[in-house]
């Protein structure tokens, strides 16, 4: 008996269903706090492994992708770069993140907001003020303060653990900021089931523009991963 004929499909017509089938599972990448152009230099490359290794087909920064340190409310170091310098390095460290994951929402950080900070402290109308997505050259990012997919709540924290959000709130958080925890904690009632995640950073610790963190605790590297439209998040640590 002949084999029933299956055409075959194009490249593009593969491509379609490939998309197709990924937006039926929502997996989420969780990128940590990079402050750029201060990241650790094998970050990048750990983030695109575990978007591929986890099938994800979202991303979300979590803030603080970029540092500001020359503008910082921290002591800053004389002998660091200006602010012009800066800048110009942190935008071509941010391209190769933006060439890697050109659709992405940008959570806004505490350090993202330095500049933005100083100009209300000066009285600067925000009309004078551009984009994040205008002056980083990345046009596809959404900047926002906070997102949520699937009843997940992601966000920076500068208001307190995920674990005390999650509780509080009775929601579901995955956030940022703390750069030395990385946990996934479950809170599970008669009628629901809830998780609060801290994911990890994506810091260079021995750059001059950490050493407000000296006396901390070394941080986590890592990143996350909410997979199954929200159901399964996972903390990922670096080997280093």
């Amino acid at each position: 008996m002949d084999k029933q004929y299956r055409p075959r499909l194009t490249e593009e017509e593969n491509r379609l269903i490939l998309e197709h089938r990924n937006k039926q599972t929502e997996n989420i990448l969780v990128i940590g706090d990079i402050h750029a152009p201060f990241e650790h230099r094998d970050y990048l490359q750990f983030c695109k492994d575990t978007y591929v290794k986890y099938n994800c087909n979202k991303v979300v920064f979590i803030g603080d992708i970029i540092d500001n340190h020359y503008s910082s409310y921290h002591e800053t170091d004389a002998n660091g770069l200006g602010g012009a310098e800066e800048l110009e390095l942190a935008i071509k460290r941010i391209g190769e993140w933006f060439k890697a994951f050109p659709v992405a929402d940008v959570i806004i950080g505490n350090h993202d907001r330095i500049i933005m900070r100083k100009a209300q402290t000066s009285s600067i109308p925000t009309a004078w003020i551009k984009e994040y997505k205008d002056v980083l050259d990345t046009p596809t990012w959404n900047f926002t303060d906070s997102v949520i997919y699937n009843n997940v709540l992601y966000i920076h924290g500068e208001g307190g653990t995920a674990r005390t959000k999650m509780k509080k709130d009775l929601h579901s958080v995955v956030q940022g900021h703390l750069h030395t925890q990385a946990y996934c904690e479950h809170l599970v009632g008669n009628n629901f089931k809830i998780f609060g995640m801290q994911v990890g950073c994506g810091i260079d610790y021995k750059a001059y523009a950490m050493a407000y963190a000296k006396n901390y605790s070394k941080p986590a590297i890592g990143c996350g991963v909410v997979l199954n439209n929200g159901k399964q998040p996972i903390n990922i640590l670096m080997e280093l």
